[in-house]
């Protein structure tokens, strides 16, 4: 059933990641939305979706939005409490299929910086860094990026590479060494969903989210983002979908009342 009450862009954006998981899959998720979206997964479409954190929490079934990966939460009823080393040992031994990253810059290729805008040695901004995103997308068979769309995040050239998308194209991720089939899958951003040409390697638009055009999606972006023939709409949150989700937050730390 489509959804029949309002919607807040922070859910719009959950549901649509959640429905990219699929069931008896493995994925590896951080603080916040990844989070949100994977446990609606795990309670709708996909019960036997794996849910991986950094600090070793392994399979848990959560009960509520745990603060952090590093929440006792994320160990509830989890096949092991590992650690960040094991996990990040499934990634180069190519045990999980999909990731969640988030960026402060994307280039047509997937390429993500989130280290510094600016020239490094005098950077404008100095962001987190790579944590283990540089792992994962290195390694995860398919990885999703959840950001924000605008032209300064949407850019020519990343000012620093933080984590390799497909590289300057076709084929360059394998003569870099990184596993074959592996790198970007998913872009999410407010405006829709995108993907990269097989061919190309080159960011291309899947679906714009309801209410939302094929020229505020090139606008809100510094390279030419490839536009195919048939583009879908999102699906908007059913009635469940949002009910799920009050239970997954109930205090709202990202879901909003």
């Amino acid at each position: 059933m489509a959804d029949s009450k309002a919607y807040s862009q922070t859910v719009l954006l959950a549901c649509v990641a959640s429905r990219l998981l699929e069931d008896r899959r493995s994925v590896f998720v951080g603080t916040g939305l990844p989070m949100i979206a994977a446990m609606l997964a795990q309670r709708t479409h996909a019960p036997d979706l794996l849910i991986i954190f950094e600090a070793g929490g392994i399979g848990p079934q959560i009960p509520v939005l745990p603060m952090s990966v590093g929440d006792s939460r994320t160990f509830y009823r989890a096949v092991a409490a590992s650690s960040m080393h094991d996990v990040m040992s499934q990634a180069q031994a190519g045990y999980l299929d999909f990731g969640f990253l988030g960026a402060a810059q994307i280039d047509r290729y997937g390429n993500i910086n989130t280290t510094v805008i600016g020239p490094y040695s005098n950077p404008l901004v100095r962001l987190p860094g790579s944590g283990g995103a540089n792992d994962l997308g290195s390694f995860c068979h398919r990885t999703i990026i959840i950001m924000r769309q605008d032209k300064q995040k949407f850019v020519q050239q990343v000012d620093f590479m933080t984590t390799p998308g497909y590289l300057t194209g076709p084929g360059a991720r394998e003569q870099a060494g990184l596993p074959y089939g592996t790198g970007p899958y998913r872009v999410i951003t407010q405006l829709g969903v995108f993907g990269f040409d097989e061919h190309t390697k080159a960011m291309q638009l899947l679906s714009l989210h309801p209410g939302v055009t094929i020229d505020q999606v090139q606008e809100n972006s510094a390279f030419a983002i490839q536009i195919p023939e048939k583009i879908q709409i999102s699906i908007p949150p059913t009635d469940e979908e949002q009910r799920i989700l009050i239970e997954i937050d109930p205090s709202g730390m990202i879901i909003k009342r």
